[in-house]
């Protein structure tokens, strides 16, 4: 495809601050083997809470919600869904599950793409897995509620043939020792995005997508920082850069530059988090406690105990209480009520 096109990415240059990105992401990357080595049990809760916050976040992108507490209960413990909403929640759990627990096992390619599409579709009357029918359109409106086209994605009648054209640049592209692997990872990406096969579900089949190429290069962080909670914090920035990369795509003449700042954006600032938050952190209760305060640190607002349970899944209620009765004690935190009307709120 496009961007994968020899021609395309003989072209490329990058600058100084980008291969300086590129040489921060690998060190990080070194650091997580080492953490993942000595402290699994702080990691396994990490990788609940972050399998809740994506399929949160990237369902709730393209206008899917559901409150957090069944979300916990959709991802965690397996909760039949019971509206179309939590169908599609629970579709994407299915998706992401395979991902996490198959990458080595699953080559990028059109089948593999038609696959996470249908297991996303599994609890919704529509089959998934089929490319589209008819032709599709980027849309956006502006303040007075105007229409306008930002972006025509290839025909549908094309739409197999571009697919099967991915796959095998993105095999070739990755075969290609010249080429690195967090330069054509991205690229995919966007291309997918241009060519947009489905009808409905790009947008988290992209994720998806995403997830399972950085795992088959060795980079395992989205297991444990959610990469879509990231983009939906980013999400002005993810369609700006998605905008600036799309614009002549059709003719090969894109400049792929603002995707890629972005996507190494993205996946830095992930592992930045992911070093923070297991960094300096024993085994056990003294690294559930830390996940607790992290997960304090990021409330907005008066909070209850319960949106800190649903936040942090696996950690017991009374490692929860006793470290917000720290915090208080801290002069980080006060109470305001009794019981369940009770709300916590963080001292600036």
């Amino acid at each position: 495809m496009h961007s994968l096109a020899p021609a395309y990415l003989d072209a490329l240059q990058f600058s100084a601050r980008q291969l300086e990105t590129l040489n921060r992401i690998g060190e990080y990357q070194g650091k997580q083997v080492l953490y993942s080595e000595r402290l699994p049990e702080v990691l396994k809760t990490m990788r609940r809470i972050a399998q809740v916050e994506s399929a949160e976040s990237s369902n709730r992108i393209e206008g899917i919600e559901a409150p957090r507490r069944r979300i916990q209960g959709l991802v965690i413990e397996g909760t039949t869904p019971r509206n179309r909403s939590e169908q599609e929640i629970a579709g994407y759990r299915d998706a992401l599950a395979l991902v996490h627990e198959s990458a080595d096992h699953m080559e990028p390619g059109a089948n593999v793409v038609r696959q996470l599409h249908g297991v996303m579709y599994r609890y919704l009357p529509q089959p998934g897995g089929r490319w589209k029918m008819v032709d599709n359109e980027i849309v956006e409106r502006d303040e007075a509620g105007v229409r306008r086209v930002r972006f025509r994605p290839v025909p549908a009648v094309a739409t197999p043939q571009a697919m099967d054209d991915l796959a095998i640049s993105l095999r070739r592209a990755l075969q290609a020792e010249e080429r690195p692997g967090l330069v054509v990872a991205p690229l995919a990406v966007l291309d997918f995005l241009c060519i947009h096969p489905f009808t409905d579900g790009n947008g988290r089949v992209s994720r998806l997508l995403t997830l399972l190429l950085l795992y088959r290069l060795g980079h395992q962080v989205g297991r444990y920082i959610s990469l879509e909670r990231i983009t939906e914090e980013s999400k002005e920035t993810y369609y700006e850069a998605l905008a600036a990369s799309s614009h002549r795509w059709h003719e090969g003449r894109h400049d792929a530059h603002p995707w890629l700042d972005y996507f190494w954006g993205v996946l830095l600032r992930a592992y930045a988090e992911f070093t923070e938050r297991v960094g300096g952190l024993s085994q056990g209760a003294g690294g559930k406690a830390a996940l607790v305060r992290e997960a304090v640190g990021r409330m907005v607002g008066p909070f209850a105990l319960a949106d800190v349970q649903a936040r942090c899944p696996g950690i017991s209620l009374p490692t929860i209480k006793r470290e917000l009765t720290a915090m208080r004690d801290e002069g980080r935190l006060l109470l305001d009520g009794r019981g369940r009307g009770a709300r916590w709120r963080r001292v600036s």
